[in-house]
């Protein structure tokens, strides 16, 4: 990955608490998973930024790269990949997305 591409990725999740690289965006997800991720923290009342990867094709193949996790959407929160859809599902069904949510 190019560095100039690294480091836009890197400065956006530096910039928000939580962020989400997804397809569409909060009001309009262009897909499922990125639309169940979105109702999940709608649910919580957290104050995400999205990231709409259909907008950019690099920022779509970067962002797997990144993190080295091979789809998307892709949940961060304070800087840490926290993961995909299945991962954001399970985490919010225990709590712990919850705790992860939390201020600081």
């Amino acid at each position: 990955m190019e560095e100039a591409l690294r480091k836009h990725i890197d400065d956006t999740v530096r910039a928000h608490r939580v962020v989400v690289f997804m397809k569409g965006n909060k009001s309009f997800p262009q897909c499922g998973f990125s639309a169940q991720v979105v109702e999940i923290l709608k649910k919580h009342g957290v104050d995400f930024h999205a990231v709409n990867v259909l907008a950019d094709h690099a920022v779509r193949e970067g962002i797997k790269e990144y993190s080295s996790w091979p789809t998307i959407p892709q949940l961060y929160i304070a800087g840490e990949f926290v993961g995909g859809c299945d991962i954001v599902r399970e985490m919010d069904r225990t709590g712990e997305l919850e705790q992860k949510l939390a201020p600081g």
